[in-house]
């Protein structure tokens, strides 16, 4: 039995015997940890300065609008030059624009048009981060154990939606908003460290490619002339565009459905956090994947947004809430390792921009528009969009989508 759970650990956390992994692991969970405060802070701090869902939702699309309108720009920069370089930069930016957020607010001399210029300029640093972040991991890793990285990542991701929701709530409470921006900009020192510590001549990235005409350009022409990659974009897309934007529809569950206040919603956040962390956890045991399952976790995530939607109390909405997180983390690493899998090396950066652009980038037009409806109809109502968008996604590919992910040898660098 020992012996058994001992292969079964050794196989969830595999990627962790790679030092340079290791170390962006450990700093990355670090700092993601903070930026679920901050993200915390900065919806609380807008709903109290405007009552407004729609404002929580306008502060949401700024800090997404840079990927939608440039993310093909940042995945081309990342194709062509030294990803880490170019990490160590997003995080000392993401770092300053913390401390500034955390300055204005503890001087109580924050204003609403502040905190959407803020969201904007993280959005831009977003652009170039989120694309370098994920092509990176395959830099670090053989194919083999691309879905145990993507998979562990998740699991800091969340563990950090898991821990910080829950500090954040109790600072606010007793401190403010300003201290959860000032945990945060402290918090990019732990992965900047774990970069510089790096060993690049372990990294497994082949050479930058040669700056062309007209690469954008091939990159939307490349995901689109393979139906594969079309589909798999097509799911993530609609679940992204209405099915997770949990930062509008939470705060507005926790306080206006069920009459309570900010410690609620860090809960409720934690509470998904928590799903997202043991679904990670599953899928890290995975070794193969495929398109097929990303169909199946589709139909999931739509399934438990409905249930969701008619929970009568907090208690239960926390059990729902984990539900959703263990669903979405599935869904969302099934559909970054398909396409790394597929994609050709030359092209990652730019098919996984392409994937931001439809992620991060649908959240311009996602935010708002669930904040409108629960303006109108209340948090039930997010819910309900959220199901029933992604099952009626799924309905075209049943039956049809089935194609198989296989792993391959990435050339060496030269």
């Amino acid at each position: 039995m020992r012996s058994a759970l001992r292969a079964r650990r050794a196989l969830v956390f595999r990627s962790l015997h790679e030092r340079n992994f290791r170390l962006f692991f450990l700093g990355h969970a670090v700092s993601v940890t903070g930026t679920w405060m901050q993200r915390v802070g900065q919806d609380w701090l807008v709903l109290e300065l405007t009552d407004s869902a729609v404002a929580v939702g306008i502060a949401t699309a700024l800090q997404f609008l840079p990927m939608l309108l440039f993310g093909m720009l940042g995945g081309v920069t990342v194709d062509r030059v030294d990803r880490r370089r170019l990490l160590l930069g997003t995080q000392a930016l993401s770092a300053v624009l913390a401390a500034l957020l955390a300055t204005l607010a503890l001087t109580e001399a924050i204003d609403l048009w502040m905190i959407y210029a803020i969201a904007s300029a993280l959005g831009m640093v977003t652009v170039f981060d989120v694309p370098a972040r994920q092509v990176f991991l395959t830099d670090m890793v053989p194919p083999e154990d691309y879905v145990n990285a993507q998979a562990l990542n998740s699991t800091v991701h969340n563990a950090g939606r898991l821990v910080g929701p829950a500090i954040a709530g109790l600072l606010i409470v007793g401190v403010g908003t300003g201290a959860t921006f000032l945990v945060n900009a402290l918090s990019f020192v732990a992965v900047i460290i774990a970069l510089l510590r790096i060993d690049t001549s372990r990294l497994r990235g082949l050479a930058p490619t040669v700056r062309a005409a007209g690469q954008v350009r091939a990159g939307f022409r490349y995901v689109w002339a393979d139906a594969d990659l079309r589909a798999c974009m097509f799911l993530v897309a609609i679940v992204a565009l209405f099915g997770q934007n949990f930062r509008v529809v939470l705060p507005v569950l926790a306080r206006d459905t069920f009459g309570e206040g900010a410690q609620a919603y860090g809960l409720l956040t934690s509470a998904l956090g928590v799903g997202a962390v043991l679904g990670a956890l599953a899928a890290a045991s995975r070794q193969r994947s495929s398109a097929r399952s990303l169909l199946y976790w589709t139909i999931a995530f739509g399934a438990v947004n409905l249930f969701a939607a008619a929970v009568p109390s907090l208690g239960i909405a926390l059990v729902a809430m984990v539900a959703v997180g263990i669903a979405n983390i599935t869904f969302n690493t099934l559909g970054r390792t398909l396409l790394q899998l597929r994609a050709e090396p030359g092209m990652q950066g730019r098919v996984m921009a392409l994937h931001g652009m439809v992620f991060l980038g649908s959240t311009p037009f996602g935010a708002p528009l669930l904040g409108w409806v629960c303006e109108q109809w209340g948090a039930r109502a997010g819910f309900l969009v959220a199901g029933a968008t992604a099952l009626l996604a799924a309905i075209p590919f049943i039956g049809r989508l089935g194609f198989r992910a296989e792993t391959r040898s990435r050339e060496e660098p030269a």
